[in-house]
């Protein structure tokens, strides 16, 4: 049975450490900043600000944005949102960025090609380009196959294949467990077996 090709961005799964699954704290992100950030995008911190997590521009990622909480500029309503959708430009208070932030997170995130066996253990960047949905406000990135290495600054270690009788090794869209590799308070990266 072929796998099911639906991105999500990364969803918690678990953690090493046995602890508490997707606890996050609040960041912010500048105001009017361009760009939207989806929920299951991974996160880097730039000046001090929550920002989608770009290879060629960030180093370690701080984690996976899961919502964002700010005062409407037009209405003046305290708005909640799965996802930034970019310029807000807001008129009082700040943008409350929602980060899942454990070095210790497990998160299942869907491959763009297939994943061997012989990969587990290895390295593998977030695909570049991906968006994300303003219906649901759900990310659409996603683990990029073709550049699996053991490169020690590539930003996901994949762990394994996530559990599920409509998921396998081997086959393009198969979804697997990872660690954030590179993380801004964790480890400054490991290399891959």
């Amino acid at each position: 049975m072929a796998n099911v090709d639906k991105a999500f961005g990364l969803r918690p799964v678990g953690n090493v450490t046995g602890r508490v699954t997707g606890a996050q704290y609040g960041y912010q992100i500048a105001d009017n900043q361009a760009g939207a950030i989806y929920q299951g995008d991974l996160v880097a911190l730039s000046a001090g600000y929550i920002v989608k997590f770009v290879a060629a521009s960030h180093a370690t990622a701080i984690g996976v944005f899961n919502g964002c909480f700010y005062t409407d500029p037009t209405s003046g309503k305290p708005t909640y949102k799965n996802y930034y959708p970019g310029s807000v430009n807001i008129t009082s208070g700040t943008i409350q960025a929602d980060v899942i932030d454990d070095p210790n997170q497990l998160f299942v995130i869907q491959a763009d090609d297939s994943v061997a066996q012989a990969d587990i253990g290895q390295n593998a960047p977030v695909a570049t380009g991906s968006t994300g949905s303003t219906v649901t406000g759900v990310s659409n990135m996603e683990l990029d196959a073709s550049a699996i290495a053991t490169t020690s600054t590539l930003a996901l270690k994949i762990l394994g294949a996530y559990n599920s009788p409509d998921n396998a090794l081997g086959s393009a869209n198969v979804d697997v467990i990872v660690k954030i590799n590179t993380h801004s308070l964790g480890s400054v990266g490991t290399a891959g077996e």
